[in-house]
């Protein structure tokens, strides 16, 4: 095939494909937790076009296809709050997340302002490869929330 991965900002034209790979992403999440009513999954294309344009989303292309994606946003306390980290099922375990996830890092240690000074993410506790990648990032946890009978949101956060 001989195509490269690329990394670029994610552009209004492509909110459905994110849309549809975040829809394929969090089955997995649902399948753990057992709840298929989780907010990556009801999503609205609207609710979606709303959230790229309030904050910063990257998208991964492998040739013209949407393969991954992250977005962030920067409070005016200078944290920045980084969701929605997919790739695609059969591309997982290949480096793409820890990739974005620099990537996004990167793009809001730019000089911003306000300067981002911290970065803050939030997954489910039985979401061990995400707890991996975020650890091995750098981060560390600052606080759990029972957000449902099967679900801890575990917070990390790391120092810009």
């Amino acid at each position: 095939m001989g195509m490269s991965v690329t990394i670029s900002a994610a552009s209004a034209q492509d909110a459905e494909h994110i849309l549809k790979l975040q829809y394929l992403c969090y089955q997995s999440e649902a399948e753990l937790y057992g709840d298929y009513g989780i907010e990556p999954l009801t999503q609205s294309l609207d609710d979606l076009r709303a959230e790229l344009d309030r904050g910063h989303a990257l998208v991964a292309r492998l040739g013209d296809e949407v393969i991954a994606s992250v977005r962030g946003e920067l409070d005016d306390t200078g944290t920045v709050t980084i969701g929605k980290l997919i790739v695609h099922p059969r591309l997982r375990r290949h480096g793409l997340g820890s990739r974005l996830l620099d990537a996004i890092e990167e793009h809001f240690a730019a000089g911003r302002t306000p300067a981002a000074k911290r970065f803050q993410l939030l997954t489910g506790h039985r979401s061990e490869g995400n707890l991996r990648l975020y650890r091995r990032k750098g981060y560390e946890t600052v606080a759990t929330r029972e957000a449902g009978p099967r679900l801890t949101l575990v917070t990390l956060e790391k120092a810009a």
